[in-house]
């Protein structure tokens, strides 16, 4: 089949260096079994029948790089996914988040933005949505552009609307987005207080100083020593006694900040020491 292995471990540093010194998008220290699938996926959507039909192609067409960031860069994401964790964010941490005069949240790799919604909702919610400011990020502008839009497929609507129900939420889900044919936009004051723009957890700094960062389901696409880079990242924009929030098959532990950090609960969600 057309594309099905053509990429071979040589062939990724290859690409990576090249894409580095001429885009200066550096993956490479990202995990290279996933990688590796996903430039074969590439091959085989896009049908390149060779590696050095890809290479030339990401080399020498600029207006393909978007595409091939998109594919490289995992944008698989729902609203409210693991409702125990947003319940946990409801009833243990957003309480606490109250007590500050004025809240910053950092939502690094939100992709498409569907738990950036999630967020808002929850603040709304809280009634701590209108001295929140969310930061939006993903190295992906294509992706942004549509978290930015709020529009869905109203396909996903019913199973967004469990989610949210056993994440704690009361309300009718539906209050919050008109439907629109097969799809669904949800209302502008959930955006109100939210800042999408581009950022990249590889080379880019941090940018503020924040109460809550959520980075769930994006480092496992990285090789230890980047995770422990973007650990670090994140203790440089988080303040003392702030919280972390990772997915399910990411943690702390082990890590070099492991010792600064104790977990809330079972889910994964830690608290920086004073």
């Amino acid at each position: 089949m057309i594309g099905a292995n053509i990429i071979k471990s040589e062939d990724i540093e290859l690409l990576l260096t090249d894409v580095a010194e001429r885009y200066g998008y550096d993956f490479t220290q990202y995990s290279r079994a996933s990688l590796k699938r996903r430039l074969n996926r590439i091959c085989l959507i896009d049908k390149f029948t060779s590696f050095a039909e890809l290479r030339y192609t990401v080399l020498n067409h600029p207006e393909y790089l978007q595409r091939f960031v998109e594919e490289i860069t995992v944008n698989v994401t729902e609203m409210f996914r693991d409702p125990t964790f947003y319940k946990a964010l409801r009833e243990e941490v957003f309480p606490k988040l109250g007590t500050y005069p004025f809240i910053r949240i950092w939502l690094a790799g939100a992709s498409t933005g569907e738990e950036a919604y999630s967020i808002a909702i929850l603040l709304k919610e809280a009634n701590l949505y209108h001295k929140s400011l969310v930061y939006v990020t993903d190295i992906n502008p294509g992706v942004l552009e549509q978290a930015s839009s709020g529009i869905y497929p109203i396909s996903q609507m019913q199973l967004y609307s469990e989610s949210y129900r056993l994440s704690g939420g009361v309300e009718d889900f539906s209050k919050y987005y008109t439907a629109n044919y097969d799809s669904v936009r949800f209302h502008s004051d959930l955006k109100e207080k939210m800042i999408f723009s581009t950022h990249n957890l590889v080379s880019d700094t941090s940018f503020n100083e924040f109460q809550l960062i959520l980075c769930r389901n994006v480092l496992i696409y990285f090789d230890k020593e980047l995770q422990n880079s973007v650990f670090n990242l994140f203790d440089d924009s988080l303040e003392t006694l702030g919280y972390l929030a990772l997915g399910s098959k990411e943690t702390l532990r082990f890590s070099n900040l492991e010792k600064r950090y104790k977990q809330i609960g079972l889910e994964k969600i830690w608290r920086k020491n004073r």
